[in-house]
């Protein structure tokens, strides 16, 4: 298939395609004529790159996990970088819920206090 198929495939730009290419993101695929031709091989790294970034992840970064041996993308490499891509999100949503416990306990004692008991909530003045 051409890059505007896959481009609409991926919903990538034919622009970051070649990016991608460039970058050997992606193998370089054959050519007919004066056309690159690419294969379904293609539009399952494209689209694991899109869901990569949409995660946060880099150009960098993937350019150190996305590597081909013998023409192949090595998938257990990928693999073992979105495990460590799941722990590290997982820490980051220990960390967030240990700071909104904080918050609610700052929220309960400020509840508990005898002048709040006391008072009607006021403004700023």
């Amino acid at each position: 298939m051409y890059i505007g198929e896959v481009a609409n495939k991926t919903g990538l730009s034919i622009k970051a395609i070649r990016l991608y290419e460039t970058r050997g993101l992606i193998k370089t695929p054959l050519r007919q004529g004066h056309y690159r031709v690419y294969e379904d091989s293609h539009i399952e790294v494209l689209n694991l790159i899109k869901e990569a970034k949409s995660l946060g992840s880099t150009l960098a970064q993937l350019d150190e996990v996305i590597v081909y041996q013998n023409g192949e993308v090595d998938w257990l490499r990928i693999e073992q970088f979105l495990v460590g891509l799941k722990c590290q999100l997982s820490r980051q949503v220990d960390s967030l819920n240990s700071r909104i416990s904080r918050i609610e306990n700052c929220l309960s004692t400020i509840k508990s206090c005898p002048s709040m008991l006391d008072s009607t909530p006021r403004g700023r003045d």
